[in-house]
């Protein structure tokens, strides 16, 4: 596979989910136009990562899967011939999630996955978990590429990773809404070297409340044999400013790198890590 070229949006919320609609319209078509094989928003798009505590207005602003809203996104995917990660307040019960819905280049949904590690200490007390983690084989102008999603506090938990990697997962989108200091890049950056896998990250941009932009992307690639020392595998870090920003992914030259390395899942112990399944 060609280098895979993933548009990280780092855009600012509208106040309304029609005009959220529009402007990731525009962003995608913009995307699209800079070369982009995939499209990803921050978290939570359709509401802006607003989570009303009125329970009402909280159902209310939820979308189905199949919403006009969703639906919108999948058709431009197949118009533009480009994969589309979507976020949006999912309709649910006991209570709505927070979700992506992604969409391969012919516009088909290939991956709805759910937010597992709901901020409870926070607004996300009103949201449902998800109930899994998934692996999607993505349809893209350059190939088949398997992907999985964590959606921004499931980054803080390895497990994720973890068993996204188990898997199969090449690559990995991580929508989020929160500020990304050296602590947050760093937990990315492990997930990317101890799973040898792309991590791809798009944030909000500074002036949304609680978050500064600063988007990123991993390769997952921590040595080369041309190379005498290990390298970062940071490939794009964004600054605080509304923009895309393009993380170029050297996806073959990753799967040959894990073919040889012994990370991920070369040389585990599965047996004894029984306490991590532990309640």
């Amino acid at each position: 596979m060609e280098n895979l070229n993933i548009a990280l949006l780092q855009i600012m919320t509208e106040d309304s989910i029609d005009k959220n609609r529009e402007k990731g319209i525009a962003y995608c078509r913009k995307a699209k136009a800079q070369g982009a094989d995939i499209a990803l928003f921050p978290e939570m798009w359709s509401v802006g990562y607003h989570i009303p505590s009125d329970l009402k207005e909280l159902e209310d602003k939820s979308l189905e899967v199949d919403s006009p809203f969703v639906k919108t996104f999948g058709n431009l995917a197949k118009e533009l011939n480009m994969a589309i990660g979507v976020t949006f307040l999912e309709k649910s019960e006991p209570k709505p999630k927070n979700s992506i819905c992604l969409f391969d280049r012919t516009g088909e949904p290939v991956l709805n996955y759910a937010k597992v590690h709901t901020c409870d200490f926070g607004d996300e007390c009103r949201l449902s978990p998800g109930d899994d983690f998934y692996v999607a084989d993505l349809d893209t102008e350059k190939g088949i590429v398997k992907v999985g999603s964590m959606i921004c506090y499931d980054r803080e938990f390895p497990e994720s990773a973890r068993i996204l990697m188990l898997k199969g997962a090449e690559v990995i989108l991580v929508p989020n809404a929160c500020p990304m200091e050296i602590n947050r890049l760093s937990q990315l950056r492990a997930r990317a070297y101890e799973n040898m896998v792309a991590i791809a990250t798009a944030n909000y941009p500074k002036g949304k409340p609680d978050c500064n932009g600063h988007s990123s992307a991993f390769d997952g690639i921590a040595y080369r044999p041309s190379e005498s020392c290990s390298r970062d595998t940071l490939i794009v870090e964004a600054g605080e400013s509304e923009g895309i920003y393009m993380a170029n992914i050297p996806v073959d030259e990753l799967r040959e790198y894990r073919s040889r390395e012994v990370h991920g899942n070369a040389y585990r112990r599965p047996g004894k890590y029984g306490l991590l399944i532990g309640e």
